[in-house]
C-alpha cells in the first residue's frame, strides 16, 4: 500500500542562494509584485519572470495595514534563470505597461500576460499587456479588449484555465470590493470578456485573495480580505462544463488560518499556500504560515500533515520564521516552489525562497525543502527542470485531473467503466470454462524452467533502449504555429532521470522492403483515397458512410485472406511505428499521420513499417472510417502494415460500446447489423501478438497470470471468439500493470471480477524467460500517451487523445529505429468550443498573440485506479 496522501508533510523554505553578474541585475526589495514561472524554449531554460511592485512603503507602526507610497511602484521586469541561478533585468522592445503593484498576471506559453494594479497615477487601465518572449526575444504587447470587461481593478487575481480561458476574479475598482468573475477565450477573436454566471455556491466578495489554476484546468481561489476588512479561510474551485457552463464549487474544510495578501501556488494536486496577513494587520506566524490544500484528498494540512491544529511538544520549524512576511509572490517549477520579497512589519523583504522535493518522500507532491546555501547535495533534477513537470505520484492516489471533470461527464465514464466490466465478467466467466487443462499447464511450467537456465539476455549490441527526449507537437487548432515540434526530457513525463544513448538517424538506412498487393476491385484504393487524407479529412456533414454492405464485406474478405497466411505472433523488423487504442477517432489517427508521417509511398512506408495494437472501435465518433482504412492499409501493403487484435475487436464488447450502433445509424439497420456482424467475423482472424526483432513483444493487454512463454500465445489457433477462449486470451486482451512498480504479484482488477492486475516482478520474470528486453501494450488511457512501467520493462501505449472526451489525455506513437531506439512523439487534444462547434477554435487559424499557447502542455497525472470515494477517476477503456 502506498503512503497516505494526507500523512506527509507541508514543505519547509530555506534561502536560496542566487547569483547574478552584476548588483544592478538583483530584483531588490519590493512586494506586491507578480512572480511567474514561463515555459522553456529551444535556446532557454525555465525561467521567471518577476514584473512590478513597490520598492517603497508608508505608514508605520501605527498603521495596522502598511499601504504603498505610490511613488515607489515599479514597472520594471527581472528573468531568473532556473538553471544558471541568474537573475537579469530586462529591457523589452515595444511600449511597456505603467508602473504598477497589486496587479494580476497569467502565463500562456512562453507569454506572461499582465492585467490591473494601481500606480502613481491610480488604477492602471484594464488592457491587457503581453510580455512576449517568443524567439528569445522580449518585446511587450498591448492587447485592448473589445467591449464591456471587468474594468480597472487592484487586489484581484488572474491565471490560464483549461489552456485556453484567462479568467479574472473579485479585487477592488477603487469604490467597492467586488465578487464577480470573468473569461477571456484566448482562441476566438475579436478578444471579449465574457462576465460569467457560474452555478453553485458563489465565494462572497473578496480582495487581496490568491488563485492558482492546477494543471488539469481548476481555477482556485483561497481567502482574501471581505468588505468589512475580516480575513476569510475558505476556498473555491472554478470548473468549466463541456457545455460552456462554469460554476463555483466550495473546497471541503477551511484553511487552517484566515489571511489575506498571501501567496498561493499548485504543485500536483496540492495547492502550497504561504504567510498573509490576519485580523488586525499581524502576519501569519506559527504553523499556520505553511497551509496545503490537498486537492486529491479534500482536506487542508499543517506543518506535520495533519487536518488539526499543532499538537503540543511539537518542535516548531525555525525556517517558518522565514514565511512571516505579506504580499510576496510565489511561483512553481517543478517540484519547486520558489517565494520573492514581500513585506515584514515596516521591512521590505529581497530574499528568494525555495522549498523542493525530497528524493527520500514518497510522495512528490509533498515537497521537503533543502536549502542550496551552503550544501554539498545538489538536486538531482536541478538541471533539468521545467516549469510544468508531470507529478506521478507512486502512492496510486486518484488523479488530480478527475476533479476537473463535470458531473455529467464523471457520472458517464463511472458508467461506461461499471458497464465493461459487466461485460469482460461474462466474457471471463466463459473463457473460465476453456481454461487450459492441467496438461497445458505442466508444459508451459517444464518450458519456463528450461527458459530459466539460458536466458541471460542478449547482445549489447541490439540492446532496446528508449530516447531520452519525447517529440511533441506543438501544432494544435490554435494559433498559426506553423507545425513546429519541440522534444521533452523524458523525465518531464515521470519524473526519472534515464540518461540514454542518442538516437541514430533512421533516414540513414536503406530503404526498407515493401510489397503492394494488387486489387483488380481497386475497392481499397477507393478507401485510401477517400480516407487517407491526414491534412484535410472532414467527417461526413451527414454522418452516412461512404460504403455500403457489399463494399464491407469485399474489403473484409480480402483483408481476411492476408490474415489468414499470417501466424498468430507475428515476427516483425525494425525501423516500425507503433500505435495503441484508437477507438474510432479517426481525427487523432490523422493528425498522427500528418505530424510523424503516414502509409504511403508518398509518406515514409518504404523504410518504416505500421503496427497498431487493437481497439480500433467504440467509444468514439468514426469506428467505421478507423478500421476501413486500417484494413485498406493491409491490403496495399501486406507486410508493411500489422493490425492485431484488441478486447474491443469482439462482437460481445463492441455491440455494447458504440461500433454496433454507429453501423446501424450510418449505414441504416440492414445493412450496419450485416456489415457489424462481417466485421465481428473479420475480428476473430486477427494475429494477437507481435515480436519486433525478437527482442520486443507488442500486446493489446499484458501478460496477466497465465502467460509465461511466448509460445503460449503462438498455440493459439484462429480464428477465436472470445467466449471460446482461454485463460490466456483473456489475460492477453484484459490485464493491466499493476498500480505502480512497488505493487508485485497478482492483484484483483479493478475491470471485473476474475480479472487481474500483473506487478513488475511478473513483467522482469516473463522478459527473463524469453529474452526479451520490453513489453510494448495498450489497453488503458494513459495522461502522457505513454507510460513506463517496471523500471521502463514495459510501456502502456494510448493514442486517442481526450479519450471519451472528457480525460484530456494526450496521444502518443513509439518510432522504434533499426538500431531498437525507440522514441515517444506525442499529440495533445485540441481545446474544447466555448459554446458552440462554431466557435471552435479548429475555425480559428489566424491568432497572432496566443501563438505558443501549447508549446509547453502543462503536466498530465499517471494512471489511477477508480477508489470508493473518487467515482471521477478515468474509466477503463
Amino acid at each position: 500500500m502506498g503512503s497516505k496522501p494526507w500523512l506527509q508533510p507541508a514543505p519547509t523554505y530555506h534561502p536560496l542562494e542566487t547569483y547574478w553578474d552584476t548588483e544592478d541585475d538583483a530584483p531588490g526589495p519590493r512586494c506586491a509584485h507578480t512572480l511567474t514561472a514561463v515555459a522553456q524554449t529551444k535556446s532557454q531554460g525555465p525561467r521567471l519572470i518577476l514584473f512590478g511592485g513597490a520598492t517603497a512603503i508608508e505608514g508605520g507602526a501605527a498603521a495596522p495595514i502598511p499601504g504603498i507610497r505610490l511613488a515607489g511602484v515599479t514597472n520594471s521586469v527581472h528573468s531568473y534563470d532556473v538553471l544558471t541561478r541568474k537573475w537579469t533585468r530586462i529591457r523589452p522592445a515595444g511600449e511597456p505597461p505603467s508602473p504598477r503593484a497589486a496587479h494580476a498576471a497569467a502565463a500562456v506559453g512562453t507569454m506572461v500576460v499582465f492585467q490591473g494594479g494601481i500606480g502613481p497615477a491610480g488604477h492602471s487601465t484594464d488592457d491587457l499587456y503581453v510580455l512576449d518572449m517568443s524567439n528569445d526575444k522580449y518585446k511587450w504587447h498591448r492587447v485592448v479588449v473589445q467591449g464591456q470587461g471587468p474594468g480597472p481593478r487592484y487586489g484581484h487575481v488572474m491565471d490560464l484555465v483549461a489552456q485556453r480561458y484567462l479568467v479574472t476574479v473579485s479585487g477592488n475598482d477603487g469604490k467597492r470590493v467586488l465578487s464577480d468573475a470573468w473569461a477571456l477565450d484566448t482562441a476566438q477573436k475579436p478578444y471579449a470578456w465574457q462576465r460569467l454566471n457560474p452555478e453553485g455556491d458563489k465565494p462572497s466578495a473578496r480582495m487581496y485573495a490568491t488563485a492558482s489554476a492546477r494543471s488539469d484546468g481548476m481555477f482556485l481561489l483561497c481567502g482574501g480580505r471581505d468588505t468589512s476588512g475580516t480575513p476569510l479561510a475558505d476556498a473555491y474551485g472554478l470548473l468549466m462544463h463541456r457545455n460552456g457552463q462554469w460554476e463555483w464549487t466550495l473546497a471541503p474544510g477551511v484553511s487552517p488560518s484566515s489571511r489575506y495578501q498571501h501567496a498561493s501556488v499548485f504543485v500536483g494536486a496540492r495547492l502550497h499556500v504561504t504567510g498573509g496577513v490576519v485580523r488586525g494587520g499581524r502576519a501569519v506566524d506559527g504553523e499556520a504560515a505553511v497551509a496545503v490544500l490537498d486537492t486529491a484528498a479534500g482536506v487542508w494540512l499543517d506543518r506535520h500533515g495533519l487536518v488539526t491544529a499543532p499538537r503540543k511538544g511539537q518542535t516548531e520549524d525555525p525556517s517558518l520564521e522565514l514565511m512571516r512576511r505579506c504580499r510576496h509572490a510565489a511561483s512553481s517549477v517543478g517540484v519547486r516552489l520558489y517565494i520573492y520579497g514581500g513585506l515584514r512589519g515596516e521591512i521590505l523583504l529581497d530574499d528568494f525562497l525555495i522549498a523542493e522535493n525530497s528524493p527520500f518522500q514518497s510522495d512528490v507532491n509533498s515537497p521537503v525543502a533543502t536549502s542550496e546555501r551552503g550544501s554539498n547535495v545538489a538536486s538531482p533534477r536541478a538541471n533539468n527542470l521545467s516549469p510544468f513537470d508531470p507529478i506521478s505520484p507512486d502512492d496510486g492516489s486518484q488523479s488530480p485531473s478527475s476533479l476537473s471533470m463535470d458531473k455529467e461527464s464523471m457520472d458517464r465514464l463511472v458508467e461506461a467503466s461499471a458497464a465493461e466490466a459487466e461485460a469482460a465478467n461474462a466474457v471471463w466467466q466463459a473463457a473460465q470454462a476453456h481454461a487450459a487443462t492441467p496438461e497445458e499447464t505442466s508444459v508451459a511450467d517444464d518450458n519456463s524452467q528450461a527458459a530459466d537456465t539460458n536466458s541471460e539476455g542478449s547482445d549489447a549490441e541490439g540492446d532496446v533502449r528508449l530516447h531520452p527526449r519525447a517529440v511533441v507537437v506543438a501544432k494544435e487548432a490554435v494559433g498559426n504555429l506553423g507545425g513546429l515540434v519541440r522534444q521533452l526530457s523524458l523525465d518531464q513525463f515521470e519524473n526519472e532521470s534515464r540518461r540514454m544513448i542518442p538516437l541514430q538517424n533512421d533516414l540513414s538506412y536503406p530503404a526498407k522492403r515493401f510489397t503492394r498487393q494488387k486489387s483488380p476491385q481497386g475497392l481499397h484504393k477507393k478507401v485510401i483515397s477517400t480516407l487517407l487524407r491526414p491534412r484535410n479529412w472532414k467527417p461526413p456533414a451527414n454522418r452516412r458512410f461512404f460504403l455500403d454492405s457489399y463494399e464491407v464485406g469485399e474489403l473484409c474478405y480480402a483483408a481476411e485472406q492476408i490474415f489468414l497466411h499470417e501466424p498468430t505472433v507475428l515476427q516483425l523488423k525494425a525501423p516500425i511505428k507503433v500505435f495503441g487504442d484508437l477507438h474510432g477517432q479517426f481525427g487523432d489517427l490523422m493528425r498522427l499521420f500528418d505530424e510523424y508521417g503516414y502509409p504511403s509511398t508518398a509518406g515514409d512506408i518504404t523504410y518504416i513499417d505500421y503496427l497498431f495494437l487493437g481497439d480500433y472501435v467504440d467509444r468514439g465518433q468514426h469506428s467505421l472510417e478507423t478500421i476501413t482504412l486500417l484494413l485498406a492499409l493491409k491490403i496495399q501493403y501486406p507486410e508493411n502494415v500489422h493490425l492485431i487484435r484488441g478486447n474491443h475487436e469482439a462482437a460481445d464488447i463492441n455491440a455494447l460500446f458504440g461500433f454496433r450502433l454507429e453501423c446501424i445509424e450510418r449505414m441504416g439497420e440492414n445493412d450496419g447489423i450485416w456489415a457489424w456482424t462481417r466485421f465481428n467475423q473479420l475480428f476473430n482472424h486477427l494475429p494477437l501478438a507481435a515480436l519486433i526483432e525478437k527482442k520486443i513483444i507488442c500486446m493489446h493487454g499484458g501478460i496477466g497470470r497465465s502467460i509465461h512463454l511466448v509460445e503460449q500465445i503462438e498455440k493459439i489457433e484462429r480464428p477465436i471468439t472470445m467466449d471460446a477462449g482461454s485463460l490466456v486470451l483473456m489475460d492477453l486482451l484484459w490485464s493491466d500493470p499493476t498500480e505502480n512498480d512497488s505493487v508485485e504479484g497478482l492483484r484483483p482488477n479493478a475491470r471485473g471480477p476474475g480479472l487481474v492486475t500483473f506487478g513488475p516482478d511478473r513483467v522482469s520474470e516473463f522478459c527473463k524467460k524469453n529474452k526479451l528486453q520490453l513489453i510494448i501494450r495498450a489497453h488503458e488511457c494513459v495522461m502522457d500517451g505513454f507510460e513506463r512501467f517496471a523500471q521502463g520493462q514495459l510501456i502502456t501505449l494510448f493514442s486517442a487523445t481526450n479519450y471519451c472526451g472528457t480525460a484530456n489525455n494526450a496521444g502518443a506513437i513509439l518510432v522504434i529505429g533499426r538500431g531498437l531506439m525507440i522514441v515517444p512523439k506525442l499529440i495533445h487534444p485540441l481545446p474544447p468550443p466555448l459554446q458552440s462547434p462554431e466557435t471552435s477554435p479548429e475555425r480559428l487559424r489566424d491568432d497572432p498573440w496566443m501563438q505558443e499557447l501549447n508549446i509547453q502542455r502543462p503536466p498530465t497525472p499517471t494512471r489511477g485506479r477508480p477508489q470508493d470515494h473518487d467515482r471521477s477517476s478515468l474509466a477503463y477503456i
